[in-house]
């Protein structure tokens, strides 16, 4: 009997229910920041002389040197934007709007840079008379935000 009573006190320690173990909160493994752009040394050259050339007011200077810059990056949409201010500079009011235009269409998901484009869209309208449309493009500019 004794042996009895000592193998049911065995088994029924073993089917003691045990509480389930508390759930952890899952661990927060940080993100690494995405790896910063690396600008071309020629391209951050060029710009920086597109620059210096507005500065000193010789826009055609500049102009070149931003059509150089975008033939080794023409997927680069602040080398666009830099373009349509020249040419806003310029005078050229159709082709700063269609080139802020490019640059939005390469800017991705960069609202700030699209709001600026509209903007810059928005002066080449007025300029041209346009006021409603020059409207229309500060509207969208404040869409981007």
């Amino acid at each position: 009997m004794r042996v009895l009573l000592s193998v049911a006190a065995i088994l029924g320690g073993c089917a003691t229910v045990q509480p389930p173990a508390p759930v952890s909160e899952p661990l927060l493994v940080p993100v690494p920041a995405p790896p910063p752009v690396l600008e071309n040394p020629a391209v951050a050259s060029l710009m920086d002389g597109a620059r210096a050339e507005v500065a000193a007011g010789r826009l055609v200077n500049a102009a070149a040197s931003l059509e150089r810059a975008l033939r080794i990056e023409p997927r680069n949409p602040r080398l666009w934007q830099e373009l349509a201010r020249v040419r806003l500079k310029q005078g050229d009011y159709a082709q700063a709007e269609s080139v802020a235009a490019r640059s939005s269409s390469w800017a991705g998901g960069d609202n700030r840079l699209r709001a600026e484009n509209w903007r810059l869209i928005a002066q080449a309208r007025e300029a041209r008379g346009d006021a409603e449309g020059a409207r229309a493009a500060l509207e969208a500019a404040e869409r981007q935000r």
